[in-house]
């Protein structure tokens, strides 16, 4: 849910770990110059003490690897990195050869428009493209249903190179495929409540299918040039609510891997090698006491505490949240009708930060006024972290790598039909009509000063292995994930150019890897450099049970799974209000 940007049109999403890989910054075009200006010596000084005070903020900067300003600001992109070897060439072939095969996966999980945690028909379909192409398939990945671990292993000794697959869709973003205006493929009909059946507004479908397509040609070009190599891809859950891969990573599934590959549909064709957000969900759930909206005294309404928590937590922004901090919610539970007082409400919160010790900060403070709103509306309140990563670990020398493989293939290869369709969005949209990114964005050092953004659940991947992440671009110039128009994008032609193009990034670039051992050596040496002084722990709690529900019975039967997993507590604790009215005090007397 990152989308790396271009200069033209800086946009930012859920998570985006190369936000800040460019010269032009998120919603500013500013430069690295003129941010240092912007923020004077103070901005600067307060940054510095930042990342000498917390080991996670140090390990992402240029510094933690030798590089000083001057170097930086003087910093011209290696060229030489990416190798035209028989085995890339055949790599690529194998993608033009079955870029219909490919397409297709893409529609069908477009198609089949799933949501986090019940992409029952999407992780069968990708996980069935990899068996065919010569991967044995795991199902319950870290317990989860849907997540599946593809392995081909050819040789031995070889390095073990991992993929980033994820496949589920947003709610609300029903959307047409190709279509230029608004138009909801399925369109929920309720006379108090209209809405919008889900869709892939992230593009998910893409991401998923261009990392199967990569992963599939890294594993024939080994197989025709006899190269030792373990190719893994993880077909990981729930990505747009952070929980699939971070859970995975805390109970070792990625483990034992020498380098990861992840890319995400965006505005812009770029990599890089910025930071990230940490982050933490969190979920509040008030309990009160329901009653007739007619006689509403005694009755405790547990929306009260939600509105009130929501407006007092706004308060905190100007004295408690950094440049780099991000809060935002959204009631999720509010009630049903207005005539009954609402019993249980429950509000959610995404809280950011630069590391994973300054999120926890700021989450105390959001906790606090919970219990203020409960304290007031005489409610009771309890909270549940859904989910919680770090702050993205940069791989300079992967990036450096992913770029000369980039600018050697060359940007999506986008029809005519393509940016037509990009041009009405932008026309439907209000934005200039510029079509789709055409170019390979110039690679440049992250801006000095971590002005915050997304976060990703890869982040916490990469501090266990080399990890590089990059963007394609799937959406027309201006626009944003997470919107209606990436969905008719990521079903028609300009998702299947960017799926073609992310695909033989990603490819090419895993091969290098494999014929210049070299490289990966340089990308180890670096990581390593970065992690001293810093131990990863996961930020999920104690006892932590990620949210999970229940399989059809017919996937279970298909993926040979069992119900439930031993790492979960089933059926879940119910929640039940046990509130009592609010006295008013002593009867008044009749007056005489």
């Amino acid at each position: 849910m990152y989308t790396p940007i271009e200069p033209e049109a800086p946009v930012c999403d859920l998570h985006d770990p190369n936000e800040h890989s460019h010269e032009a910054t998120a919603g500013s075009g500013l430069s690295r110059r003129q941010i240092v200006q912007l923020l004077g010596a103070a901005g600067i000084a307060t940054t510095a003490v930042t990342a000498t005070a917390d080991p996670a903020v140090a390990a992402t900067a240029d510094s933690a690897v030798g590089v000083t300003e001057a170097q930086a600001a003087a910093y011209t992109p290696p060229e030489g990195l990416a190798e035209d070897s028989a085995a890339k060439r055949t790599a690529l072939a194998w993608i033009e050869q079955n870029a219909s095969r490919i397409t297709d996966l893409n529609d069908e999980i477009w198609e089949h428009a799933e949501l986090s945690l019940r992409e029952w028909n999407s992780s069968l379909a990708q996980a069935d493209f990899l068996r065919k192409a010569g991967f044995d398939i795991e199902f319950g990945t870290a317990g989860f249903p849907t997540a599946f671990t593809a392995t081909y292993r050819r040789g031995k000794g070889g390095p073990v190179i991992g993929f980033s697959g994820e496949y589920d869709a947003l709610p609300g973003l029903s959307q047409k495929a190709g279509a230029g205006e608004h138009d909801p493929r399925e369109y929920v009909h309720d006379p108090f409540a209209p809405g919008y059946g889900p869709g892939h507004g992230c593009g998910h479908c893409a991401l998923g299918t261009a990392a199967a397509a990569a992963a599939a040609a890294v594993a024939e070009a080994a197989r025709r040039h006899r190269l030792d190599v373990t190719v893994k891809f993880f077909g990981s859950t729930a990505e747009e609510q952070l929980i699939g891969k971070t859970y995975a990573v805390s109970q070792g599934v990625y483990d034992g891997l020498d380098a990861f590959l992840d890319w995400h549909p965006s505005t812009g064709n770029a990599t890089g090698w910025g930071t990230s957000n940490a982050m933490t969900a969190i979920t509040f759930t008030f309990l009160g006491v329901a009653g007739h909206g007619g006689t509403p005294l005694g009755n405790k309404s547990a929306l009260d505490a939600a509105v009130m928590m929501a407006s007092m937590s706004e308060f905190l922004r100007e004295e408690s949240m950094g440049p780099s901090a991000r809060l935002h919610w959204v009631i999720n539970n509010g009630g049903d009708i207005p005539n009954v007082t609402p019993e249980i409400a429950q509000i959610s919160y995404y809280v950011r930060e630069g590391s994973v010790a300054r999120v926890n900060s700021l989450l105390e403070k959001v906790i606090a006024v919970s219990e203020a709103a409960a304290r007031a509306s005489r409610t009771s309140v309890q909270h549940k972290i859904t989910s919680a990563c770090w702050n993205q670990l940069p791989s300079k020398a992967f990036a450096e790598l992913m770029y000369d493989n980039m600018r050697q293939i060359g940007p999506p290869e986008f029809s005519a039909e393509a940016q037509r369709l990009a041009k009405e969005l932008q026309k439907s949209l209000g934005l200039p009509e510029s079509g789709l990114h055409d170019e390979i964005s110039e690679l440049t050092p992250p801006n000095p000063v971590f002005l915050g953004g997304g976060s990703t659940d890869v982040a916490d991947i990469s501090w266990q292995v080399p990890t590089v992440s990059m963007g394609a671009a799937l959406a027309p110039i201006g626009t944003k994930m997470h919107t209606w128009s990436t969905a008719s994008c990521a079903g028609s032609a300009p998702g299947h150019a960017a799926i073609r193009a992310a695909a033989k990034y990603l490819a090419a670039t895993a091969v290098d890897l494999l014929v210049k051992p070299e490289l990966l050596r340089g990308l180890k040496e670096e990581f390593d450099k970065r992690r001293e002084g810093v131990e990863w722990r996961t930020a999920l709690p104690e006892g932590y049970e990620p949210p999970m529900y229940e399989p059809p019975a017919w996937f279970l039967q298909r993926t040979g799974q069992s119900w439930p997993p031993e790492n979960i507590t089933w059926p879940p604790r119910r929640i039940v209000s046990k509130e009592k009215f609010s006295s008013l005090g002593p009867a008044l007397q009749p007056q005489t």
